[in-house]
Formats: C-alpha cells, sequence, structure tokens
C-alpha cells in the first residue's frame, strides 16, 4: 500500500452535510451564482464543432482559414479566441455551409492581396 502525504481518515469520517458545509466556508471556492454565471462568457468549444463537422484539424484550419498552429492552440487549451474569433466560430458551428460558401466568394490569393497593398501605398504617396 503507498502511503499517501495526505491523511484521510478526517475527510472519511465527514458525513456529506459536513463535507458541503466545509467546501462552502472555502472563500476560494464558492459556488457561482447565477449572477456571476450570466456575466461570463461562453467559449465555442472548437473540438466540438470541428468534429461534429467530420473534418480533422488540417481541413478545419485550411476550410475556415484558420491557422493550423492557432487551432490546436485553442483545443488545446493552451489559448482562447478572441471576441471576433468567437463570434466567427458560433457561425460556423450554426452555418458551416454559408462560411464555407462566403469564403469561397472571395478567392484572392496572398500575391494579388500584396499586389493590391502595393498599388495603394503607391497611391497614397
Amino acid at each position: 500500500m503507498t502511503k499517501t502525504k495526505h491523511d484521510w481518515t478526517r475527510a472519511d469520517a465527514m458525513t456529506e452535510a459536513e463535507i458541503h458545509a466545509a467546501a462552502l466556508a472555502d472563500p476560494d471556492a464558492q459556488p457561482l451564482t447565477p449572477e456571476r454565471l450570466a456575466t461570463m462568457t461562453r467559449t465555442p468549444q472548437v473540438r466540438v464543432i470541428r468534429r461534429a463537422l467530420g473534418l480533422s484539424q488540417e481541413e478545419f484550419a485550411a476550410r475556415f482559414h484558420i491557422p493550423l498552429g492557432t487551432l490546436r492552440d485553442w483545443e488545446q487549451g493552451r489559448k482562447d479566441p478572441d471576441t471576433a474569433t468567437r463570434a466567427y466560430l458560433r457561425v460556423i458551428g450554426h452555418n458551416p455551409a454559408a462560411v464555407t460558401e462566403a469564403l469561397r466568394l472571395t478567392p484572392r490569393s496572398t500575391a494579388t492581396r500584396a499586389s493590391a497593398r502595393r498599388a495603394r501605398a503607391s497611391t497614397l504617396r
């Protein structure tokens, strides 16, 4: 039997009511109030959306123009999407076909965008 650094005999002897009262007495572990819950922002679960669409990370990233590394960071909880991206993910989750179609309507390549930027910059000089 492995010895742990915690003695659980006191906790094991407590009733459910005593455990509940002790948890409520902990100032660092207060339950969420309805008011606090209403102010919290719900982040769309990227992995759930992607899997519901039956796409790999690579396919999802390519289809919705999201950098693969960023997608992986979101799915692994290393980073959270910003406000605009959360809205974008919500739209993808509700109507992926419309997003795909909208992105297909603007097939400008990176080279085309770069030449357009250079043309705008030269007219500003």
